[in-house]
C-alpha cells in the first residue's frame, strides 16, 4: 500500500480515503513511513520528531494512541509495539497469504538469535545488542522478553525500568537496584544491600552476582576494603565453576581496585595487573577493558602521575562509550568520584570528577527519579 502525504495540509491518503492529522501526528507518521519496518524507541522518536523541544516520553505514547485510532480508517496500516523496545510502522504490501518474514516462528532461528544476543552481551557490545533489537521485524524474530528488558538497562532507561508493566518487578529488581546504589552515600547503600541479600528478593543468578561482585565495590567505596577482600574469597570459589567463567575478568579488575583502595603496595598490584592483562587477552570484553583502564588511571593518580592518570581514565570512559553499556560507564564514573573523595579531597581533580559525576546523575535522571525509585524498592525490605 502506498501512502500519499500532504505536508501543507497535514493529510494522508490511501486507497481513495483521506484523513486529517494534527501537525505533530503528521510529523510522526511521516518519519515512521519513511523508515517503515524499522523499530524506534520513545527516546529516538522524541529526538527525531520533537527536536529542540522538551516533551516527556508519555508524549510519544499519546501521539501513537491517537494516530492508531485515525489510521484504522485506511485499512491494514498499523503502528506496532515491539515489546520492550519501541514502535514500528507496518504497511501492508505483500501478496495475500504470504508473510513478509516467514521465519518468525522458526524455533531454531529464535534460539540462534538469542545466542547471538547473549554473545554480544558477554563481549560488552551494547550497541550491537541495540541494533539487533531494532531489527526484529526485518530479521524475522522476536526478542526474548528478558533481553528486551536488558536493552533498556543497557541504554540507561531507568524510567522504563521503574514504570513498565511489561516485565514483572522481581525480574527488574536487580537492574533497579544497580541504579539505586549509584545515589547517595556508599556506606548507606552497603547497609541497604546487606538487607537486600538477607531477604533474598532477587532471582538466584542476580542474587549471586550481587553477593560475589557488586558487594565488592560497595564495601570498597564505603571505606571497608577489608570486608571486600574477605568476601572475595567466596567470589573466586564461585567463578571457578564452569557457568561463571565470564565473571573472571570483572572480578580480577575489582580485586585490583580493592587493593588499590586498601593501600596495597605497587609490587603486589603489578602482579595482579599482569593477571588482568593476560585474562583480557583471552576474553576481550569491551566493558571490562574500559573498566580496567579506569582502574589503571586511578592507580596512576595514587602515584601522583596526574597526566597519565587522567589519560587512562579518559581512554577507559571512551571504551565504555564505544561499548554502548551506558550504566557501566556511569559505574566507572561512580568509582572515580568516590576514589577522588577518599584520596584527593579538595583537589582540582576531585572537583573535576565531582562535576562529571553530577552531570551524569542529571543525564540519567537519577536525581529526578530517586524518590519514585525509593518508593518502589524500600517497601520491599519491610514487607513480611
Amino acid at each position: 500500500m502506498h501512502l500519499e502525504l500532504n505536508g501543507s495540509e497535514y493529510k494522508v491518503s490511501a486507497g481513495g480515503l483521506t484523513i486529517e492529522l494534527l501537525p505533530k501526528e503528521f510529523a510522526l507518521l511521516q518519519f515512521l513511513y519513511r523508515n517503515r519496518g524499522r523499530t524506534f524507541s520513545r527516546e529516538q522518536l522524541l529526538d527525531k520528531v520533537w527536536p529542540m523541544e522538551y516533551p516527556v516520553e508519555r508524549t510519544v505514547d499519546d501521539h501513537i494512541y491517537r494516530l492508531r485510532k485515525k489510521l484504522r480508517g485506511l485499512g491494514g496500516i498499523d503502528i506496532k509495539t515491539i515489546r520492550g523496545f519501541g514502535y514500528s510502522l507496518a504497511v501492508p504490501g505483500s501478496p495475500e497469504g504470504v508473510a513478509m518474514t516467514p521465519a518468525t516462528n522458526d524455533p531454531e532461528l529464535r534460539d540462534t538469535m538469542s545466542e547471538v544476543f547473549m554473545k554480544f552481551h558477554i563481549y560488552g557490545q551494547g550497541k550491537s545488542m541495540l541494533t539487533l533489537a531494532r531489527q526484529q521485524d526485518i530479521l524475522g524474530y522476536e526478542l526474548d522478553p528478558h533481553y528486551s528488558m536488558v536493552v533498556h538497562f543497557v541504554q540507561g532507561d531507568l524510567e522504563w525500568l521503574i514504570y513498565t508493566d511489561e516485565v514483572p518487578l522481581k525480574d527488574r529488581l536487580f537492574y533497579l537496584n544497580l541504579f539505586y546504589f549509584f545515589i547517595g552515600d556508599p556506606k548507606v547503600k552497603v547497609e541497604y544491600a546487606e538487607r537486600l541479600i538477607e531477604r533474598k528478593l532477587l532471582n538466584p543468578p542476580e542474587q549471586m552476582e550481587l553477593e560475589i561482585l557488586t558487594m565488592l565495590d560497595l564495601y570498597t567505596l564505603a571505606g571497608q576494603p577489608e570486608k571486600a577482600l574477605e568476601r572475595l574469597k567466596r567470589s573466586y570459589q564461585v567463578i571457578s565453576e564452569p557457568d561463571y567463567e565470564n565473571f573472571v575478568p570483572a572480578t580480577q579488575i575489582t580485586e585490583l581496585f580493592i587493593h588499590l583502595v586498601a593501600g596495597t603496595g605497587d609490587e603486589q598490584l603489578d602482579r595482579m595487573d599482569e593477571t588482568v592483562s593476560r585474562t583480557l587477552r583471552g576474553k576481550p570484553f569491551l566493558r571490562e577493558i574500559g573498566g580496567y583502564k579506569v582502574v589503571k588511571g586511578l592507580w596512576a593518580l595514587r602515584r601522583a602521575q596526574w597526566a597519565e592518570g587522567e589519560k587512562l581514565i579518559h581512554e577507559g570512559l571512551q571504551v565504555l562509550d564505544m561499548s554502548g553499556f551506558v550504566p557501566l560507564r556511569f559505574y566507572s564514573v561512580y568509582r572515580i568520584y568516590h576514589f577522588c573523595r577518599m584520596y584527593l579531597a579538595g583537589s582540582s581533580l576531585a572537583r573535576k570528577y565531582e562535576s562529571l559525576f553530577t552531570a551524569e546523575l542529571e543525564a540519567f535522571g537519577l536525581l529526578r527519579l530517586e524518590l519514585p525509585l525509593e518508593n518502589l524498592l524500600l517497601p520491599l525490605l519491610e514487607s513480611p
